[in-house]
């Protein structure tokens, strides 16, 4: 007799959850420079109109394989095989590359939220603060801080953080946590973007939110960053959503969830814009860099020049922590599911085992994890999201899709389900793939 799996003890602790998984970094420390590097509304009209095209999907197709399989990614494009062919062995095989990806990309996430972590410290305790507009230190502090075994403490009380979190469970551990910082990451952004509302030359930043120059519109780069901002945003990559949707009960609605995390993820998104955008303008800088630079280096000069801004800082960067916890959180688990699955490990036995590997890989891996993630992100994430469609839309088809679907859905799915899925779904993660490959990476 198979043992009872552990699952979401309600539909919007899954939905929490799946939103802790899909706000993370790329809302915060990606986001805003893309709006802000093509101009306002330019960039988020594409956006918008390619997040509810893969929240349509993507994230339903993904939320119900995991659903009607009951597991992971393996055991998932298992099912979709044993479907089609009866034999369920050649889906496993391939479903062990999501799993891997999904590890791989936890292992290089783990080395950023020990930054986030010791960021966190340094701002609640006022050493931030301290350096004022000294570019030299606020510089060196993240150059010692991002490079080869330069972080090594901070990095372990993440991966012990997040092992404490997963050893609880699916109910007492990931749903328990979400439910405490995603409603607190939402509450503490508003406040943010309320009060930077209140500063002198913060409406500068909103001018330049809502610009649009109607003929970057016709840029062909323009549609391919902002679909892949939205791509990975919402977390497609046939590893995450899939076993969290494995832990759904079959009576919740899998479109309307879907629609609640797209709409969450898009809205968390704007926040760190409607925060990071006219804080700049407020510091009178240019938003000209993404990524690490932005929120290590650049927002730490301007919340130094900004009335408040060591309150701001503390607020900030508890709300990127959050944002980082809980989609590192979702990372790990589908590696920690497969050795419940394929090897019977026990939950403690499995989280252990994982945050082991995990920590000892990116402790290794510090002063390379910017390739690390480049790497991961533009081949294994696409790859995995156009597998997962593949199987799902393709190999199981329509009868088992629209079934999986349904179970729990109020009418049934329209008809443009499953064409949208098969013929604009699959190919657009594919674009996603070689596009990233083509331009060093689109999300």
């Amino acid at each position: 007799m198979e043992k009872k799996r552990d699952g979401f003890k309600s539909r919007t602790g899954f939905v929490i959850a799946c939103i802790g998984s899909a706000v993370g970094m790329g809302n915060i420390w990606r986001f805003p420079y893309m709006v802000s590097d093509w101009g306002g509304m330019t960039f988020l009209i594409p956006y918008v109109l390619f997040v509810i095209l893969i929240g349509a999907t993507g994230l339903i197709e993904e939320m119900a394989l995991g659903r009607a399989a009951k597991g992971g990614p393996i055991k998932a494009f298992g099912k979709c095989t044993e479907v089609r062919t009866g034999n369920k062995r050649i889906g496993e095989v391939i479903g062990a590359l999501p799993v891997i990806g999904s590890l791989a990309l936890a292992i290089g996430y783990t080395v950023v939220v020990g930054w986030i972590f010791k960021y966190t410290y340094l701002a609640i305790t006022g050493q931030l603060s301290d350096m004022g507009h000294d570019m030299d230190a606020i510089g060196g502090m993240f150059g010692s801080t991002a490079t080869s075994y330069g972080n090594n403490l901070w990095l372990v009380i993440a991966v012990i953080v997040t092992a404490v979190i997963m050893a609880f469970g699916i109910a007492g551990g990931i749903e328990r946590a979400n439910k405490f910082m995603m409603p607190l990451l939402f509450v503490l952004f508003l406040g943010l973007g309320i009060y930077v509302f209140t500063l002198p030359g913060a409406s500068d930043g909103y001018k330049y939110i809502f610009t649009i120059n109607p003929k970057g519109l016709l840029d062909p780069r323009l549609w391919i960053y902002a679909f892949g901002q939205a791509f990975f945003s919402l977390s497609i990559a046939g590893n995450g959503t899939v076993i969290y949707g494995s832990y759904l009960s079959e009576s919740e609605n899998v479109v309307s969830s879907a629609r609640n995390v797209a709409v969450f993820d898009t809205v968390a998104a704007l926040l760190a814009a409607f925060v990071i955008i006219p804080g700049m303008a407020v510091g009178g800088a240019e938003l000209s860099s993404g990524g690490p630079g932005l929120m290590f280096i650049y927002l730490v000069n301007v919340f130094n020049g900004m009335q408040g801004g060591k309150i701001v800082g503390i607020i900030f960067y508890i709300c990127v922590l959050f944002a980082g916890m809980s989609s590192l959180v979702n990372l790990y688990e589908a590696p920690i599911a497969t050795l419940e699955e394929r090897l019977k490990f026990k939950r403690p036995v499995a989280v252990l085992s994982i945050a082991v590997v995990g920590c000892a890989v990116a402790l290794v891996i510090q002063g390379i994890v910017s390739g690390w993630m480049d790497a991961v992100s533009i081949y294994i994430c696409p790859l995995g999201a156009m597998l997962a469609a593949i199987m799902f839309f393709w190999v199981a088809g329509k009868d088992f899709a629209i079934s999986a679907v349904n179970k729990g859905n109020n009418k049934p799915i329209g008809k443009w389900f499953m064409p949208l899925g098969k013929y604009v779904l699959v190919p657009l993660a594919f674009i996603a793939l070689v596009a990233g490959a083509m331009l060093g990476g689109i999300g």
